[in-house]
């Protein structure tokens, strides 16, 4: 079975779980100050796992649902199916481990900050699918780009927001999860860096 149908179902299962169990939600949450003062390390993953509300929990999943098919395949190609699963794993659950830290570091000592969800691992396997694939359509609010304009434009916005704090998402875990993703995988596959730049290049040499 596919690695991404099963991180889902996990996730909607413990998610939907979390919300009629608050002891569990308390547990699994992200709070950096419990995690420095009772060395709860393991809230760096299970937080991945919960989800704030319906919509979160949602578009956080559609978006693994689209973008993780393909990864799987593609690193399943590259390295074999078992080392291939293993590495998509790894680069989904080390996004969400990751994409933990700038919180920790900056709330380690405030002992009401909470965060939650799997936008770092969705970011790490988006940015990794993008580098794949940069010049794929994506719709953004039914506004059809280029994934590499994309991946552009949500790192500058993920970058400013995270600088403003003007709402509760976290916008440092988005950007250190992308980040994440793209050195993983160029990491396993270093020639995708020059395929992906000759990919958008090509693209855009049709506009000249």
């Amino acid at each position: 079975m596919s690695l991404t149908f099963i991180f889902i179902g996990i996730t909607v299962v413990l998610s939907l779980y979390a919300w009629n169990n608050y002891s569990i939600m308390h547990k699994w949450i992200m709070n950096p100050y419990s995690v420095q003062r009772n060395q709860e390390y393991y809230r760096f993953l299970t937080s991945g796992f919960l989800h704030a509300d319906y919509g979160h929990l949602f578009f956080n999943m559609l978006s693994l649902y689209f973008f993780g098919a393909n990864v799987e395949y593609y690193f399943s190609v590259l390295f074999g199916e078992s080392t291939g699963s293993l590495l998509y794993a790894a680069l989904y659950l080390i996004g969400i481990i990751v994409a933990n830290y700038p919180d920790f570091a900056k709330y380690k000592n405030n002992s009401g900050y909470n965060a939650l969800g799997a936008s770092g691992g969705v970011s790490a396997v988006v940015f990794s699918a993008i580098l794949f694939n940069p010049t794929d359509t994506i719709l953004i609010y039914f506004i059809p780009m280029p994934a590499f304009m994309y991946a552009v434009l949500y790192s500058f916005y993920s970058y400013y927001m995270s600088k403003r704090n003007l709402d509760n998402i976290g916008h440092s875990a988005h950007l250190y999860g992308a980040g994440f993703g793209v050195v993983f995988t160029l990491l396993l596959k270093p020639a995708l860096a020059l395929s992906c730049m000759a990919q958008i290049t090509e693209y855009l040499q049709r506009f000249l």
